[in-house]
């Protein structure tokens, strides 16, 4: 095990929480699929367990959390409604939970965001704002300047329900493969990685936890890394579901406890991987689904011979960017 996993106080997620989400999400929610995909597998010289969140109703894992924090909101919540800020998944997430529970919803995303995201958000029924030049400038224009409204604000992170929420895929993971080596989890700000670490510690402390970043967008990875609350000026990488440059103090402490690792990959190996995603399993994977697929090739050395839970965490993909993907080559 990392050293950075070390003795700490009591997490603000457990794993009885976890359980607890997983009758509230199973009421909208069906489980996703685990294929196991042996040209995938090949490419590392292992077994490779696609867990696939692209095929939810939004089209990503986000909604898990969502619709967990939403069941649990007191009557006063549910009266103001939701306001967050979101790329896309996590305002798809509180947009579908709220239209369900039939409470407003606002969210706030970049100048020059997805519009496919941004349409799925409005078809929801959820007020749309742009404003910032990526996720961290918008998220700081809600709390500076929205946040004193009423509405509940729901930070795609520092939220124990949606930690809660999200996971439930980890406990679907479990259920249909109970003895993963590893399993791979892309990282935006961690709400997806954490869920995951608290379930696998529960579970099977022997698998490994291990995240992915873009080497663009690695201000998680450097501050897990170095103990060290590290930023930075811009998220240089074209997917979107994981270009933050401010860590999340909740997860971060989370992820402190409950992850083994966390590597890096390039822009590059993003397009690759979404190739060969669209070339072997015929699914369109937006770039931070796409990331534990490239992590995987990339880093083969450490994942050979190893049974590999890669999380396609969503399929959003902007269909500007498939013109780019197309000329690249699928992994070898």
């Amino acid at each position: 095990m990392d050293s950075h996993v070390t003795s700490h106080p009591a997490l603000p997620v457990s794993h009885q929480d976890i359980l607890d989400a997983v009758p509230r999400v199973r009421r909208t929610l069906a489980p996703t699929p685990l294929f196991e995909w042996p040209g995938l597998g090949a490419l590392f010289n292992g077994r490779f367990l696609a867990k696939h969140e692209n095929h939810l109703p939004v089209g990503a894992f986000k909604v898990r959390g969502g619709i967990n924090l939403v069941a649990t909101l007191s009557d006063a919540d549910r009266k103001a409604g939701l306001l967050g800020c979101s790329t896309g998944n996590h305002g798809q997430s509180l947009a579908m939970a709220a239209k369900q529970a039939g409470i407003g919803c606002t969210i706030v995303v970049p100048v020059g965001n997805n519009p496919g995201k941004n349409q799925a958000m409005k078809r929801l029924g959820a007020t749309v704002i742009e404003h910032g030049a990526d996720f961290d400038a918008a998220r700081k224009y809600i709390e500076d300047e929205l946040d004193t409204g009423g509405a509940r604000y729901v930070h795609s992170a520092n939220e124990p329900a949606l930690i809660a929420g999200v996971g439930t895929m980890a406990h679907e993971i479990f259920q249909d493969c109970p003895n993963p080596d590893v399993i791979l989890v892309p990282i935006g700000l961690g709400s997806g990685i954490c869920g995951t670490g608290i379930v696998a510690r529960a579970c099977r402390p022997d698998t490994q936890v291990i995240g992915v970043q873009s080497t663009g967008a690695s201000a998680v990875s450097d501050t897990w890394r170095s103990g060290q609350w590290t930023t930075t000026e811009t998220a240089d990488t074209w997917a979107e579901g994981i270009a933050t440059r401010v860590p999340a103090q909740m997860t971060l402490d989370i992820m402190r406890q409950v992850v083994d690792d966390v590597l890096l990959v390039s822009d590059e190996d993003l397009r690759r991987a979404c190739r060969t995603y669209l070339d072997q399993t015929h699914n369109l994977v937006e770039g931070a689904g796409a990331a534990t697929l490239a992590a995987a090739v990339v880093h083969r050395d450490r994942f050979a011979d190893k049974t590999v839970v890669g999380i396609v965490s969503g399929g959003n993909l902007d269909p500007a960017e498939l013109p780019g993907i197309l000329e690249c080559q699928a992994f070898t």
